[in-house]
């Protein structure tokens, strides 16, 4: 690669952070990643970091311009559906060639009691006639959904602390993953959990509770993913992400 190609990584996720170590370890490189700036205290990853917003995809393909972005790479949460299309529309509209890195789904197994929804509203819903005692692991923001449920108590886990307005029986652990399996079985005994709430984020960093819940036969409310915008060519993992960006900057 010729020198100083630019590279914006639009970053959040255990994936960024790698992407981003591998990538600006290369001279040739000069790697920037983005953060939205909803966690306080952000893990860093190497290279240049910028935190907070664009202002829409307008912004984005002004600072496209303005930084001589040479390829862009969506490596946000599977739920950070607002910026992915953004950066389809920047990309589009300023002729950077832009992939996504999208890790797997998660996949239910033949032992595993999965309840699937489209929204937050939704899993709200699906609780009804489930258990009392949820254990929410869909994040600190949109707890406004289940507000509602008087009968339900609700174990919340996120990296920061929620803000209302949240179900009136409601404890917070504040924790950051990867979570063991060992550490998710204990959890559920200790709370007593009956039912489980949980985004399809997909990685292995969150997926041990899913494993305690089936061994515990817990049904589990999963929110699957939003749509992500069309014809953006995705890879599942990093390895993928390094091999497109070497092809297309040559």
């Amino acid at each position: 690669m010729s020198a100083e190609r630019h590279v914006l990584i639009l970053g959040g996720t255990t994936e960024a952070r790698r992407l981003a170590a591998e990538l600006a370890a290369d001279p040739a490189l000069r790697v920037t990643s983005s953060l939205a700036g909803r966690v306080a205290a952000p893990r860093l990853p190497a290279g240049q970091v910028r935190i907070g917003g664009f202002g829409g995809p307008e912004g984005l393909a002004r600072w496209l311009r303005e930084q001589h972005v040479a390829a862009l790479i969506d490596a946000t949460h599977p739920f950070a559906g607002t910026i992915s299309f953004n950066a389809a529309r920047a990309a589009a509209a300023v002729g950077v060639p832009l992939l996504a890195l999208r890790r797997p789904g998660w996949v239910a197994g033949p032992d595993d009691d999965w309840h699937d929804v489209a929204s937050l509203d939704d899993a709200a819903r699906a609780l009804s006639g489930m258990g009392e005692r949820v254990f929410l692991t869909t994040g600190r923001m949109g707890l406004g959904a289940f507000a509602h449920l008087k009968d339900k108590w609700f174990l919340v886990r996120s990296v920061d602390a929620p803000e209302p307005p949240m179900p009136p029986r409601t404890e917070v652990l504040l924790d950051r993953g990867p979570f063991t399996l060992d550490g998710e079985r204990a959890l559920l005994h200790r709370y007593a959990i009956d039912v489980l709430v949980t985004k399809d984020s997909g990685a292995a960093a969150t997926s041990a509770k899913l494993t305690a819940a089936r061994e515990s036969r817990i049904p589990v409310v999963v929110i699957r993913r939003p749509p992500s915008p069309e014809n953006v060519p995705e890879t599942p993992d990093v390895a993928g992400a390094v091999r497109w960006l070497r092809e297309t900057l040559g």
